[in-house]
């Protein structure tokens, strides 16, 4: 199944993409949320498909937010494609980099980015997320997809000064306002053949910067969920998104290449749909 969640902003209502129109299933589930997950909402969803209800159809032209809805957290992991940790002069890691973005930065995939106040340094990152299907606590590695519902494009927005000049955690520079649109769908794990091996892509204002594949994961997703299952308790929908490859505008030389207002960033993961967000600055 193809996950969507549509409409106004925190008016979102859950929804399903069959072949490639969307459908209206809140007369079927509430949303997509902790208790959807956690109560088996993914079988019994497609069960209730499978009887052929009479769905209403979406339009095209309505709003899609973020396929789940406000996680209790959104964990990131950092330096996990080689090439992206040489573009960055940081070391290779020998375990999982985690970090947090807030649980507001979420929002939909075409919502605009808005760059942060006394913001100079907003970069952009394409990331494969993965959602977490149920409870994880001490997971083996061996059975860690048994705990993940599927898989989202995300992109990972950073504000470098905040990220790495302001001192503290990468936190502060990850967690702004619109800084992880997430989707434009969530696609379960049998619409995806092999996780391991899909393109990525992204852009600015046209300009491909970032070209790579998830072949090229330091680690990979089910040592992911072992990993962080190791430290605290994954909870049903809770989103992991899993690092970038090399590209980002921190990286780029001589000089690096930031985001500005009336910037478009496009991005795709081969699978996992396409995203764009425009660029606007920050208003009171």
């Amino acid at each position: 199944m193809k996950l969507i969640r549509f409409g106004e902003i925190g008016k979102e209502k859950p929804g399903v993409i069959i072949g490639e129109k969307r459908y209206d299933v809140s007369s079927i589930v509430t949303d997509f949320n902790e208790s959807f997950f956690e109560e088996n909402g993914l079988e019994k969803l497609q069960k209730a498909l499978e009887s052929n209800p009479t769905l209403p159809e979406v339009d095209a032209s309505v709003r899609l937010g973020s396929p789940v809805a406000r996680p209790s957290k959104i964990i990131c992991i950092g330096l996990n494609y080689i090439d992206h940790c040489k573009e960055t002069n940081a070391p290779i890691p020998t375990e999982p980099i985690i970090f947090f973005k807030s649980t507001t930065s979420l929002c939909g995939p075409d919502d605009d980015l808005i760059i942060p106040k006394n913001s100079e340094k907003t970069d952009w990152e394409v990331e494969l997320a993965f959602i977490v299907g149920k409870k994880a606590s001490y997971v083996e590695e061996a059975e860690a997809l048994d705990y993940v519902a599927g898989y989202a494009l995300l992109n990972d927005y950073s504000e470098r000064a905040f990220q790495l000049e302001r001192g503290g955690q990468w936190a502060k520079g990850k967690g702004s306002d619109t800084f992880a649109p997430l989707g434009p769908f969530l696609a379960t794990k049998d619409e995806i053949a092999d996780v391991d091996n899909l393109k990525m892509w992204l852009t600015v204002n046209g300009k491909k910067y970032q070209e790579s594949n998830t072949l090229n994961l330091i680690f990979k997703i089910p040592y992911l969920v072992h990993y962080l299952s190791q430290f605290m308790t994954l909870l049903p929908g809770d989103i992991i998104s899993t690092g970038t490859p090399p590209g980002v505008g921190l990286g780029i030389k001589p000089e690096p290449i930031y985001i500005k207002a009336g910037d478009v960033v496009e991005l795709g993961i081969e699978g996992l749909g396409t995203s764009k967000q425009k660029a606007v600055a920050y208003q009171k």
